[in-house]
């Protein structure tokens, strides 16, 4: 027995889906531009800029991915697109998937490393080894990460590269 949403209930998933996408993505770029061009005129302001990256990342940046992931679920389960019947939908889930994996285990770590340091060095941080390598490895993960959620938002739009051959 198979649940489909019929159009009102796949035009909520859709519109769910694409905020989440779009939440997703804009935080991500938000976090993205805060650390390459935040100009901290003392520690209290780079602890600011610190604390701000992490809360966008853990209020806005985490519940979008997790949302994401949940409305890619539904639409595998309860809509005709499939898991793996197109090759687009293939490489977004594998996008989404390396997003929050890496966005877990990298990302999360090296921005969440990085307010305890200047919250007790302040400008001095920006000296100390272990701050300056987690704030240059979360900068340019996040610009790749960002760059991939950018190309699934345009790849959810254009479709291209047809059916699989499996089709499921």
């Amino acid at each position: 027995m198979s649940i489909r949403l019929g159009p009102v209930g796949q035009k909520w998933l859709k519109s769910l889906h694409i905020l989440f996408g779009g939440s997703w993505v804009a935080s991500g770029v938000c976090i993205t531009v805060m650390g390459a061009f935040q100009e901290p005129g003392n520690g209290a302001v780079l602890h600011g800029f610190d604390l701000s990256r992490k809360f966008i990342d853990d209020f806005l940046v985490i519940p979008a991915a997790v949302g994401c992931l949940l409305t890619s679920v539904a639409y595998s389960l309860f809509t005709g697109w499939g898991w793996f019947r197109h090759r687009f939908v293939t490489v977004k889930w594998c996008i989404c998937i390396f997003g929050i994996v890496f966005g877990t285990f990298w990302l999360g770590p090296w921005l969440n490393a990085l307010p305890p340091l200047s919250g007790t060095e302040g400008l001095g941080a920006l000296s100390n080894r272990a701050y300056a390598e987690a704030r240059t490895l979360n900068f340019w993960g996040a610009l790749f990460q960002n760059a991939t959620l950018v190309f699934a938002l345009f790849i959810s739009t254009l479709k291209p590269w047809g059916r699989t051959k499996t089709g499921g």
